[in-house]
């Protein structure tokens, strides 16, 4: 057999995690309606499916941003030819002038400094090689979104060092952890060349205060090092606090920063719920880094064709000004509605503002204190509860029983499956049953058929299981004794 390099024969990619056999659960079996009902429901997938409508009503009515229609093929010949890695200028005007205004038009951003890559995960490997040569390290606050690992290690050769965040202050990330992270490196004999930071977070859901964000200003300008913000949930931020960018913070008189250390990855695959057209953008404050990452863009461009859709899409005023609100809508009604019918069963979460998913709590529910109970309870929920969630250990948290659950990938249909499927594994347990209040509170608002809203009700009726049902056993308690 020939050999091949070590990268292609080594598992830097990470396909042997957890958060990774999840996904390979539900391609072998996913759940359909009618085809499938008894398969694996996706609910490890961060992606944004509640806005579709609001996409496909401005299609509807902008045929002419297409080229593949009568409309806009006048513009095909010249948008399908050779195109330089610098973008067309109206996508980089568009995706700036959006940029700020998921920002709140606090901060605008220069179109001269937007970078092209192939999604985020392009956008962050792209940064790394601009920034750190093999065998370096980037400080990463926990739990952190597990193909960093991937898209930051693999090729690129640098080293990822956990920050040790706990639950006991809600994962805040303080300076002391910071501190402690950056001495470990230094006694492992490795250089610090950054600090990578997820804002709003993902898994966690909540997004980074003003005080946390200067503390980190601070760190990084004090050590010298980089300070890379990826803000690719920017606009999912549905409820207070609102989310702060790093792109403010460093416009703040109280705070000094060499601006050159401060680099911002971002994409459209959750904010506009847009992951396969591949639009991911590094924004750099430093000249060097956006001429070097320019360069590397070759790699990994935005086709022209989806560039022109997005600029003509992002340069209606009105368009984007009614998606942010409606998305934030939505977003808030579903995270409610979720989030509240597992406190009907029990189940607590971390309190969150944002993001497309939430960080449950299900330690009372292990066998002990370990990651292995923590594995032996996702194995049943995969496999026998058929919901593919990713546990805590994945996202490198260092506290077993956390898992995240998406919960904007679906249709309502799906999510009352998902939800009926938790709770009946709830109610089969008894230790962790509590009393199921029926009324739902009068806040909550969910776009909902007639008919899907009859089966909601006949979910939440006692008609399905009580309290007082017969417990069957149950995979759960299997896996506890």
């Amino acid at each position: 057999m020939v050999a091949m390099s070590k990268i292609a024969t080594g598992n830097g990619h990470g396909e042997n995690s957890p958060y990774f056999d999840g996904w390979k659960a539900y391609e072998t079996n996913p759940f359909h309606p009618t085809e499938r009902p008894e398969g694996v429901i996706q609910m490890g997938l961060a992606e944004n499916q509640l806005c579709f409508n609001l996409i496909k009503n401005w299609l509807i009515k902008h045929p002419e941003a297409s080229l593949c229609t009568p409309q806009g093929v006048n513009k095909f010949k010249e948008t399908a030819l050779f195109q330089d890695y610098h973008g067309m200028p109206e996508f980089r005007q568009a995706v700036a002038k959006f940029m700020g205004k998921v920002r709140g038009d606090r901060v605008k951003f220069d179109p001269d400094r937007i970078v092209m890559s192939g999604g985020a995960t392009g956008a962050h490997e792209m940064v790394a090689f601009c920034l750190a040569d093999p065998g370096e390290a980037f400080l990463v606050p926990t739990p952190y979104y597990p193909g960093f690992d991937r898209d930051l290690k693999w090729r690129t050769g640098v080293e990822l060092v956990p920050v040790n965040c706990e639950s006991c202050n809600n994962f805040k990330i303080t300076r002391n952890a910071l501190e402690a992270a950056y001495v470990k490196v230094q006694e492992a004999n490795l250089r610090v060349k950054g600090l990578l930071i997820t804002n709003p977070s993902n898994p966690l859901g909540t997004v980074l205060d003003r005080d946390t964000l200067k503390s980190m200003v601070r760190f990084i300008n004090d050590k010298n090092i980089h300070l890379i913000g990826d803000e690719i949930y920017a606009s999912t931020v549905f409820m207070e606090p609102e989310f702060v960018s790093i792109s403010e913070i460093i416009e703040e008189e109280d705070v000094e920063c060499n601006r050159d250390l401060i680099h911002i990855v971002y994409s459209l695959s959750k904010d506009m719920g847009f992951p396969g057209f591949r639009v991911g953008i590094v924004y750099s404050y430093n000249d060097s880094v956006v001429s070097c990452a320019r360069k590397m863009s070759s790699f990994g461009l935005v086709s022209s064709q989806t560039q022109h859709l997005i600029a003509s899409m992002l340069s209606d005023d009105e368009f984007v000004n009614n998606f942010i609100t409606e998305s934030k809508e939505l977003l808030f009604n579903r995270h409610k509605y979720f989030t509240w019918s597992l406190s009907q069963v029990g189940i607590g979460c971390l309190k969150g503002n944002a993001g497309l998913f939430i960080w449950m709590d299900l330690r009372k529910l292990l066998k002990e204190e370990t990651f292995a109970a923590e594995m032996e309870l996702w194995r049943v929920i995969t496999n026998e509860v058929k919901l593919n969630v990713s546990p805590g250990s994945s996202f490198h948290c260092q506290e077993p029983g956390w898992f995240r659950v998406c919960f904007a990938n679906m249709d309502d249909y799906t999510m009352k499956v998902a939800l009926l499927r938790i709770r009946t594994f709830m109610l089969k347990n008894n230790e962790a049953m509590v009393p199921l209040k029926l009324c739902r509170p009068s806040s909550l608002k969910l776009s909902l058929s007639r008919s899907l809203s009859r089966r909601m009700d006949d979910f939440m009726s006692p008609g399905i299981m009580s309290p007082h049902s017969p417990l069957p056993q149950s995979p759960l308690v299997r896996a506890r004794t």
